[in-house]
């Protein structure tokens, strides 16, 4: 924690130094499920929001919660990071993601740093922790993000992500095709997650529907 807290506080003064505009925004969402990198994280309806900072210079500074049915039924997460373009099709992200478990041991807690670059509507991504999830050593997790606009009113996602880590049990492939959509002020996304494993909390041919709100 200590940690986080010196790269939130040395991103704040960044950016406050200088009197930078911030746009601040937030989100709140119900899903049926709750799935990471493929695994199963509520076992059921998972309540979640968050809150973003952005600076008009590419910084920006964040906290997402969401309920989950282990660690004290609680996941806290707070991540600092830097965005920017290279041109008008190519984009970039690198950062720095606390994953917490305040109601939970502390040995269950993690880091990870990871950056992405987007070209168009696709994004190649990573992240990577020296000590994952409960202390079960080194982690790197590779994804490719793909999105489409099907009219104004939907769009679809495509998403494939591989992890490879010390500890076998971490190690999976994950995929998932959502469609969304907005009415009434509301977002709606309904996904098909699978994974390359079976049995246990792995995804095997999920559907997961989730409601969101903008802030």
């Amino acid at each position: 924690m200590k940690a986080l807290k010196t790269v939130i506080f040395a991103a704040t003064m960044m950016t406050g130094a200088s009197a930078i505009a911030a746009e601040v925004s937030g989100n709140v969402a119900l899903s049926s499920n709750y799935f990471f990198r493929g695994i199963d994280q509520s076992g059921g309806e998972a309540l979640s929001g968050g809150f973003d900072v952005a600076f008009e210079n590419g910084f920006y500074v964040g906290t997402w919660a969401s309920s989950i049915d282990f660690s004290g039924g609680l996941e806290l997460d707070y991540y600092a990071g830097y965005g920017g373009s290279i041109s008008d099709e190519v984009s970039y992200d690198i950062g720095y993601l606390f994953y917490g478990y305040p109601q939970g041991p502390s040995s269950e807690e993690f880091e990870e740093i990871y950056g992405s670059l987007s070209y168009s509507d696709a994004t190649l991504g990573f992240a990577y922790s020296d000590d994952y999830y409960a202390s079960t050593g080194s982690s790197t997790y590779i994804y490719l993000d793909y999105g489409v606009e099907l009219n104004e009113d939907f769009s679809l996602g495509f998403h494939y992500g591989t992890m490879s880590a010390d500890d076998p049990a971490n190690e999976a492939d994950d995929y998932s095709i959502s469609l969304s959509t907005e009415a009434a002020g509301l977002g709606f996304d309904l996904s098909w997650i699978d994974s390359s494993e079976s049995g246990g909390l792995f995804a095997d041919n999920e559907f997961v529907l989730t409601i969101s709100k903008s802030l």
